[in-house]
């Protein structure tokens, strides 16, 4: 395979140190961005800027350094809300992770709207964390789930949505399903479910890092996504709301910052998006974010997935020379992602995940947080490669030979 040039990726490889280092004497490959991709040299400095230089809280001092610190807070919102095409700041809220966003979105908007007998509609493929929290809404109101079911290649089958949509309040869907790859048709659906009266959800976790994603163009309603993900810190993420819902959503949690008046028996809340953020935020690590979303725009987003389809064209002519193995998910790179889940007749996941780890090649094993689809794809776990902007067609090969070492150890 040719050497990408849209961008140069082994000078974008010297950005992240941790890509310098060896692992078991062998240079590190690292194919598990999936989970949480590494950060580079400037989104690393940032942190410690911030904590050298700036450190204060925010919102609430009029000296110099917490009014630095609130500027430095409130830019790198603004710089998310562009990343996603949001129409305002105001409609982005910061939080822990995509987890807590859709948590945020159950608990605020769903226990002020959703009543017995109300009908949520999920997929089969999501991640628990857009799964759990409606289950959960649903144990509390007495609503039911419903879900679209899945092809034979794991793509979306939708030949029954309308009927589907019936009667339903919120459709919640990934973008991108971190174990199959397949990216869904988003803007599709939301258009269907607004014209039967449903809002959208968006678990953008595994979509946004990887590709342009607007929401305004997407037509939806809330986006979920972490910063952990695409370049940034753990510890924080965002929830992108349309302002008007948010404006109608109570609060999530109750505490400092988010209110208006306080008095023994009553509170009123702030304005929006300072309504959800309860107590101190995670200050250093939302600049962190600012600064990873300016990195991966400086870059292209449009490049860094044109650069992943490459990576995931190559990786799937690799892995079908492997004898035994079987991918999961769309055979086309046109309706997939790059996450690459995979078995191996006689080896169990776990088990590749140990022999490519000897190999300095790390990957995910087990259920990624997708137990029931696993269920129904009919294995108790895979492994899983997941490729972003700073891996190269020679990680692909090591992958590959790791899988052949796999298969002679273990059958």
């Amino acid at each position: 395979m040719a050497a990408f040039t849209l961008f140069d990726v082994l000078a974008l490889r010297r950005e992240f140190p941790i890509l310098q280092q060896q692992v078991h004497g062998k240079p590190l490959a690292f194919l598990d961005s999936g989970a949480s991709s590494q950060k580079p040299r400037r989104v690393i400095r940032s942190l410690e800027e911030y904590y050298e230089t700036t450190n204060a809280n925010v919102h609430r001092g009029v000296y110099q350094l917490s009014e630095q610190a609130t500027f430095a807070f409130e830019r790198a919102r603004g710089k998310v809300a562009r990343f996603v095409g949001a129409a305002s700041p105001k409609e982005i809220v910061f939080t822990r992770n995509a987890t807590e966003s859709i948590n945020l979105v159950a608990r605020a908007w769903g226990d002020a709207n959703v009543r017995a007998g109300d009908r949520i509609l999920l997929t089969v493929m999501e991640h628990h964390s857009n799964l759990v929290p409606w289950q959960q809404l649903a144990q509390r109101t007495g609503a039911r789930l419903e879900f679209l079911p899945i092809d034979g290649e794991g793509r979306l089958v939708l030949d029954d949505l309308d009927r589907k949509l019936a009667g339903v309040k919120l459709v919640a869907l990934t973008q991108q399903s971190n174990v199959l790859g397949t990216i869904n048709p988003v803007r599709e659906i939301a258009a269907r479910a607004h014209d039967a009266g449903a809002l959208v959800l968006v678990d953008g976790a595994q979509s946004v890092p990887h590709m342009p994603v607007n929401v305004q163009a997407l037509g939806i309603d809330f986006l979920a996504f972490s910063g952990h993900k695409m370049c940034g810190p753990t510890g924080i993420g965002a929830l992108w709301g349309r302002r008007q819902l948010l404006e109608a959503m109570p609060p999530f949690l109750g505490g400092g910052s988010m209110i208006r008046t306080v008095t023994l028996y009553e509170t009123t809340y702030a304005d929006i998006p300072a309504r959800f953020e309860a107590g101190t935020p995670a200050i250093g690590e939302a600049i962190a974010l600012g600064e990873a979303a300016d990195f991966l725009s400086g870059i292209g987003m449009e490049n860094i997935f044109a650069h992943e389809q490459q990576l995931l064209g190559y990786a799937l002519e690799r892995l079908a020379d492997v004898e035994g193995l079987h991918v999961y998910g769309p055979q086309s790179i046109e309706l997939r992602g790059g996450a690459v889940s995979f078995t191996l007749d006689g080896v169990h996941p776990h088990d590749i995940a140990a022999v490519l780890d000897g190999e300095g090649v790390a990957v995910r094993a087990g259920h990624h947080c997708c137990q029931p689809l696993h269920e129904i794809l009919d294995v108790p776990a895979t492994a899983r490669a997941s490729f972003y902007l700073y891996n190269i067609p020679e990680e692909i090969d090591r992958l590959a030979a790791g899988l052949e070492k796999a298969q002679r150890l273990f059958t």
